[in-house]
């Protein structure tokens, strides 16, 4: 996952830097190309700039010049934007495997819980407590009263793509205007909260809750039931048919019962229940 988040990151500021030549270049164009593409912005923009046909290579026309130096950036985007889908598309996969309760938390995409659980692994030291790992975070206020007042102090330390990740969890739930959070925001803001102390009480709540999903990892997984009831019909125990898997009794029962996420072993057992069942309907 780390190697995978390193060049995501990598694809994903190529790919800011194309945009921003861009824009630069449409500013100095000439004003034939910048009022082709005025109204266009963002993914638009792109899709349109990769689509013209600017002529020859040839040219020594400006304007051609230009169009044909903004389809190249347009391409180039594009190339790192499917780059980085099928990056995401990795991550999904490993974390589903790893840890899916993740993926079940509001506003946490195969990124953000990527970003998490690598951030995990490199301090397993850190999971004793909910405090330690807000600490590993950068998301556990440090004291810094004065007197009678009572106060904390914004922590800098911590590990700094962990509070990225908790960070844009809560700003997606309250984009989606997600209940329990919106209602803890105005609780706060009715003790005279500022909006940016409530976001930091929001980050530690979500905290908490990454907290309690990487410790419990298992999640209810429905398919896991429908593979069990596929099984009974066939009329096959479950040690049969771990053992034509070449796996483990618990780890197939764990897929059943709905407490695991095993994509792979999901679609080979199916397989291997359809192979079974086809010589009895026969």
């Amino acid at each position: 996952m780390r190697i995978l988040l390193a060049e995501r990151r990598s694809a994903a500021k190529a790919r800011a830097q194309v945009m921003n030549q861009i824009h630069a270049l449409l500013i100095t164009a000439p004003e034939l190309v910048r009022q082709s593409f005025r109204a266009l912005s963002g993914q638009r923009l792109v899709n349109t700039l990769a689509k013209t046909r600017p002529g020859t290579i040839a040219s020594s026309d400006p304007e051609i010049v230009a169009r044909q130096t903004l389809r190249r950036f347009s391409v180039r985007y594009l190339t790192m934007q499917a780059e980085i889908d099928l990056i995401e598309q990795q991550l999904e996969l490993l974390v589903r495997q790893v840890n899916p309760t993740l993926l079940s938390l509001s506003g946490v995409g195969p990124v953000t819980a990527a970003t998490l659980l690598v951030a995990a692994g490199d301090n397993p030291e850190r999971l004793g407590t909910r405090a330690s790992f807000a600490a590993l975070a950068g998301v556990a206020p440090i004291p810094a009263s004065s007197g009678q007042r009572t106060r904390h102090r914004l922590s800098r330390g911590g590990n700094r793509h962990a509070n990225a990740a908790l960070h844009r969890i809560v700003l997606l739930r309250m984009r989606h205007r997600e209940p329990r959070t919106m209602a803890y925001f105005e609780q706060r803001r009715a003790e005279q909260l500022t909006d940016r102390d409530i976001m930091r009480c929001l980050k530690r709540r979500v905290a908490n809750e990454v907290y309690a999903a990487l410790l419990n990892p298992a999640i209810d997984n429905p398919a896991g039931r429908e593979l069990r009831a596929r099984r009974q019909a066939v009329g096959i125990p479950i040690s049969v048919l771990a053992s034509s898997l070449g796996v483990p009794y618990q780890r197939l029962r764990r897929l059943e019962i709905g407490t695991r996420a095993d994509p792979d072993l999901e679609t080979r057992a199916i397989a291997t229940l359809e192979q079974i069942s086809s010589p009895l309907t026969a």
